[in-house]
């Protein structure tokens, strides 16, 4: 009996021990799988800020998974064109995207939130309210039926008000201006007496230059002076009460994302909060000596827009923004929870980042560029 015993405990013991072996096997297989993702954006290829972006996180992300996960970054057109990227993510022609939720207005109108709002959040309270305050939350449940997953990816910091082939004195210059503004901003020019166009940012100087438009936004002074707006329109006005910041995103195939493994997920995760501050992090660096350039080097008048023209847009935007908080349930509370947040951002930012920077600049000098 005991002989038989010792027999079968063996006999247990060693198909165990295979087990084991093939579930280690398993595992080990599993972490040595390599994924290579296509990244398709709204803009052209290494554009300087938001384009390169997305080239910093492929290079991240490949260094840090060791090579198991490569991406290949596709700029505006190369693959899709720039105004189709949320379709090519979500029908799974690229398992990523990088673009601006705004452009997305007709498929959930409610994206243009998490985008700009009119006289809303700033880049640094934006980031507090999507990764702190709920925001990203509903961000991913507004695309769940799409079938796609998004995460930060960037931010424009407060960007200018925009190019003009005239100079506006008064809210009547706006009167029949032809303008390329996306998003809520946009809705607001319009109420105003000008005509939107819509394109991407690839076709924007040509659109300029020809007369196709009479004006243009896009980002600020180091996208600007990138694009050449200034041999296109003389005056460049600020400030861009429109868009206090633009949130880039990051789409992901869900079916895509569910197939990496937790490490390499998390690789992604980290990667892209990386990329959301190096985004933020180079405008700032870059945008005083670009609008210096424009100023000093290339005689552009930089001009502030008329109180008249401000407190317009304010009036208009509030109502802009409420009927779009009004549009739908998702809507609503996407909007609850922003203008909850808003709130109580600006009563601390009163006696922290603004009372600072009043006491900084008590006498709101400008820049030298605006000299």
């Amino acid at each position: 009996m005991q002989l038989k015993s010792l027999t079968a405990a063996i006999a247990m013991t060693t198909a165990a021990t295979g087990l084991g072996m093939v579930s280690v096997f398993d595992n080990a297989a599993e972490a040595q799988e390599t994924f290579e993702w296509k990244m398709v954006t709204s803009w052209p290829k290494n554009f300087p800020g938001v384009g390169q972006g997305p080239e910093r996180l492929a290079e991240i992300v490949e260094k840090m998974s060791d090579g198991r996960l490569k991406i290949e970054v596709f700029g505006a057109g190369q693959l899709v064109p720039g105004f189709e990227v949320f379709d090519a993510v979500s029908e799974g022609t690229a398992e990523l995207g990088h673009s601006a939720s705004y452009y997305w207005k007709g498929k959930a109108p409610a994206a243009q939130f998490f985008a700009a709002v009119p006289f809303g959040m700033t880049a640094q309270e934006m980031n507090a309210w999507l990764h702190y305050g709920g925001g990203l939350e509903l961000w991913n449940e507004l695309y769940d039926q799409f079938g796609v997953d998004v995460m930060t990816a960037g931010a424009s910091g407060v960007q200018m008000g925009g190019w003009f082939n005239r100079e506006i004195n008064s809210v009547a210059d706006l009167d029949g201006l032809k303008m390329r503004m996306p998003g809520l901003g946009g809705e607001v020019m319009s109420r105003m007496g000008v005509a939107i166009v819509n394109m991407p940012g690839g076709e924007i100087f040509t659109s300029l230059q020809s007369g196709a438009i009479d004006a243009t936004e896009w980002i600020g002074p180091y996208n600007d002076l990138a694009f050449g707006l200034y041999q296109a329109a003389d005056y460049y006005y600020y400030p861009g009460w429109h868009e206090p910041t633009v949130m880039f995103e990051t789409i992901v195939n869900e079916e895509a994302l569910a197939e990496l493994p937790d490490d390499l997920k998390a690789i992604l995760e980290s990667a892209m909060r990386d990329v959301n501050q190096a985004v933020l992090d180079e405008y700032t660096a870059r945008n005083n000596d670009a609008l210096e350039t424009l100023v000093n080097e290339h005689g552009v008048e930089l001009r502030r827009f008329p109180d008249d023209v401000l407190a317009q847009a304010k009036e208009h935007s509030e109502a802009v923004v409420q009927e779009l908080a009004e549009s739908s349930d998702i809507s609503q509370r996407i909007y609850d929870s922003y203008r909850e947040f808003q709130d109580k951002v600006v009563d601390y930012h009163a006696i922290s980042e603004q009372a600072f920077l009043n006491a900084r600049n008590p006498d709101g000098d400008t820049t030298s560029a605006s000299e």
